[in-house]
């Protein structure tokens, strides 16, 4: 599994927004700036999260985004599964797939299922608190 480019921004822009929204609604370009990242990227990145419902979007004077919930209630792997898809190790793991004719005779399922069950598990134990009360 790797990560892209779209995942990690999210999760730094969401990090950011989750430290910086007790000034109300945060301007794009703040978290551009302070993250280091193209505010058009950046702008792609965050139509899909509001699409998600993750973020609310203000315009105007004063306006910008913020957390549609406390930033506890964020997992990351909700946030990565909105980004990336299904964060399955092999396509016969993703939701909504047949059943491999396989799957039966398949030597490595349960090779597959259980790094499935740790990716899962692993991403689904942080949340945005987590991740931006613990200073680099």
């Amino acid at each position: 599994m790797m990560v892209s480019t779209k995942g990690r921004y999210a999760l730094r822009f969401l990090v950011d927004i989750a430290e910086h929204q007790g000034h109300g609604f945060v301007p794009l370009r703040d978290v551009a700036a302070r993250q280091e990242i193209s505010e058009k990227y950046l702008e792609i990145v965050v139509k899909k999260l509001v699409k998600g419902g993750l973020l609310a979007a203000m315009r105007g004077k004063g306006g910008g985004y913020r957390l549609n919930r406390p930033p506890e209630d964020y997992r990351v792997k909700e946030v990565l599964e909105l980004m990336e898809g299904p964060l399955a190790p092999v396509a016969c793991l993703e939701p909504g797939q047949e059943a491999c004719p396989r799957q039966k005779a398949c030597r490595t399922l349960s090779l597959w299922q259980g790094l499935d069950r740790v990716i899962s598990d692993y991403l689904a134990q942080f949340t945005l608190a987590d991740l931006y009360n613990k200073k680099p």
